[in-house]
C-alpha cells in the first residue's frame, strides 16, 4: 500500500512556491533575479553543506559570488559566459592539479550558477511563456510521476542510485510532458516539435533528478537540507528545473526552442 504521509506537506509546500514563483516569473525584472539568485545561492550552500567543502566565511564567500553573479546578470546579461567561463576555468585547474583534490568539487558549486543564468536570459529573451511551458513541464513530470509510482508501483528506473523512482513514474512523466507541450500546441498555436521537445526536456529534468540522488546517496544524506517542507531542500526541488535549463541550453545553441 502507498505511504502518503509527505503529501500534505508536499502539497502545502508546492502551494507556496507555485505563488511566488509564478508571481515572480509573471512580473520579471528585478523581481525575477532576486528569486533566482537566492536559489541559486541556497543550492550552492546546499552543496557546500552537503559535501562539507570550505566552512564559515569561506562557505559565505563562495555562495555569496553566485548571488553577485545573479544580480549582476540584472545589469549585463552576461552572467550565462560569466558562469561558464568560471567552471571551466575551475575545471582546467583541477584537471590541472592547481586545485586540493579535496576541494575538487568546488566547479561543481558553479552549476547553479549556470542555470540561474539559463533562468534569466531564457526569461530576458523568451518571454513569460516560455519559462511557463518549461515549468509546467517539469511540474506535470514530477506530480504524474509521483502518483504513478505510489500507485502502480513496479520495476526500479535505477535503483542503485534512484531507489524510490519507477519505470511508471518516469513514462507517466514523459506522458505528462507531452500533454503540457500538446496544450501549447492546441492554444499557443507553438509548433508541433514542441511537444517532443517537451518529452525531452522532462527526460533533462528526471535526470537532473537522478544525479542529485547519486550525489546525495554518495554522502548518504536524504535530503540536501530541510528548507521546504515535504520537498527538502531547495536543490532538491530544482535538481529537475536544473536538468531541464542546461538541457535548453545547449539545444538553443543547435536550434531554435519556439513555445
Amino acid at each position: 500500500m502507498a505511504n502518503w504521509s509527505d503529501l500534505g506537506p508536499r502539497v502545502g509546500s508546492a502551494v507556496v512556491m507555485t505563488v511566488v514563483g509564478g508571481a515572480a516569473v509573471y512580473l520579471g525584472g528585478i523581481w525575477f533575479n532576486l528569486l533566482v539568485a537566492f536559489c541559486v545561492w541556497a543550492m550552492t550552500w546546499e552543496l557546500m553543506s552537503m559535501f562539507n567543502l570550505y566552512s564559515g566565511r569561506e562557505r559565505v564567500m563562495v555562495a555569496g559570488l553566485s548571488f553577485v553573479i545573479m544580480l549582476l546578470a540584472f545589469i549585463g546579461g552576461i552572467a550565462v559566459w560569466l558562469a561558464l567561463g568560471i567552471i571551466v576555468a575551475l575545471a582546467l585547474a583541477q584537471v590541472a592539479g592547481k586545485l586540493p583534490m579535496g576541494k575538487g568539487l568546488f566547479s561543481l558549486l558553479f552549476v547553479p550558477t549556470l542555470v540561474g543564468a539559463g533562468l534569466l536570459m531564457f526569461r530576458a529573451n523568451e518571454g513569460v511563456i516560455f519559462i511557463l511551458w518549461m515549468l509546467l513541464v517539469v511540474i506535470a513530470s514530477d506530480v504524474m510521476g509521483y502518483f504513478a509510482g505510489k500507485t502502480f508501483g513496479g520495476p526500479k528506473f535505477w535503483p542503485s542510485i534512484s531507489p524510490k523512482k519507477t519505470w511508471s513514474g518516469t513514462i507517466a512523466g514523459w506522458v505528462g510532458a507531452a500533454l503540457v507541450g500538446l496544450c501549447f500546441v492546441i492554444w499557443n498555436d507553438s509548433p508541433v516539435s514542441l511537444i517532443i521537445i517537451s518529452v525531452l526536456t522532462s527526460f533533462a529534468g528526471q535526470m537532473g533528478d537522478v544525479a542529485e540522488s547519486a550525489l546525495k546517496r554518495k554522502q548518504g544524506i536524504k535530503d540536501s537540507s530541510n528548507l521546504i517542507p515535504g520537498h527538502g531542500g531547495v536543490l532538491d526541488r530544482f535538481d529537475a528545473v536544473s536538468g531541464a535549463v542546461i538541457f535548453l541550453l545547449v539545444l538553443s545553441l543547435v536550434m531554435q526552442v519556439s513555445v
